[in-house]
């Protein structure tokens, strides 16, 4: 299949990168160790919502992102307004330039908004300061990427187990949920494999296993198949078809028809606004 839709604008853009994404992972985990040799608490996000929170997981108002490049203002996002109840399972599709790489970049907290309002689970993240947004990312958002974005020298558990010791989590409860997530994704007898042990699907498989084992608010896939065969293309819509069932609220980027309709509704892009919003046929997979 072929890669990520995004405008090279997009893909130019800061939070746009997946290294880019991993670099920041990595000084926010050297900042935790820094905390820890202080002795001080570590950072979390001020606007904790209730535990009976109850409303969408997703609540973006008149959203606009306008971008400059030299004398030029690119308006990637357009007033566009979007809400993902808990429990859904949606597709964002849009050619090249649509805005779509920029909408993702925004619900993930990897990019602000130039105006209108984003709240995750109920948490306003404007404003937030770096280490508070890396928290919510965090605690919030389970990362699909396609490139996989396994640590190549590190095994499979222990590349599960990552977001886990950015939350700080005791090393017997790291290694606890990570066999619960890698068991949920089948595979248990490759918990001590290197990435390049694993074939594509099998890698794509730890990744989905490290977007569940923080029990996130909601799981962020961009292009997941993109890099992967018809066979394991579907093994990971199977497991997102089953995490779905299970009432996981999954958002996923792609531009492909055939992985798009795997989800309950569609959403479709068009210069930077929203053209369709569609429920969909939900068929029971096994």
């Amino acid at each position: 299949m072929a890669g990520t839709g995004g405008s090279g604008a997009d893909r130019g853009r800061p939070g746009g990168d997946p290294h880019e994404w991993r670099r920041r992972r990595e000084l926010r985990l050297e900042r935790l160790r820094e905390t820890r040799r202080r002795g001080r608490a570590d950072p979390v996000p001020t606007q904790e919502p209730r535990r009976s929170y109850d409303g969408p997981v997703i609540d973006v108002r008149e959203v606009q992102k306008t971008y400059q490049m030299g004398d030029i203002a690119v308006r990637a996002l357009r007033g566009l307004s979007l809400q993902v109840d808990r429990g859904e399972f949606v597709a964002i599709m849009g050619a090249s330039g649509s805005g779509k790489t920029t909408l993702m970049n925004i619900l993930g907290c990897l990019d602000v908004p130039t105006s209108g309002t984003y709240r995750l689970n109920g948490l306003d993240v404007q404003g937030m300061d770096e280490d508070t947004q890396a928290d919510v990312r965090n605690r919030y958002i389970g990362f699909v990427f396609q490139s996989f974005n396994l640590i190549p020298r590190t095994k499979a558990s222990a590349n599960v187990e990552l977001p886990l010791t950015y939350a700080g989590l005791p090393r017997l409860e790291r290694q606890r949920r990570a066999r619960a997530a890698m068991a949920s994704v089948g595979l248990t007898d490759r918990a001590h494999h290197l990435p390049s042990e694993l074939s594509g699907g099998q890698q794509q498989r730890v990744a989905v296993a490290r977007a569940l084992v923080t029990n996130p608010a909601m799981i962020l896939a961009d292009e997941p198949t993109g890099n992967l065969d018809t066979s394991s293309t579907a093994e990971i819509l199977g497991i997102f078809d089953r995490l779905s069932r299970q009432g996981r609220t999954i958002v996923l980027i792609t531009h492909e028809e055939d992985v798009a309709r795997h989800a309950r509704r569609v959403i479709r892009l068009r210069d930077g606004r929203i053209i369709a919003d569609e429920p969909q046929q939900f068929e029971v997979r096994a």
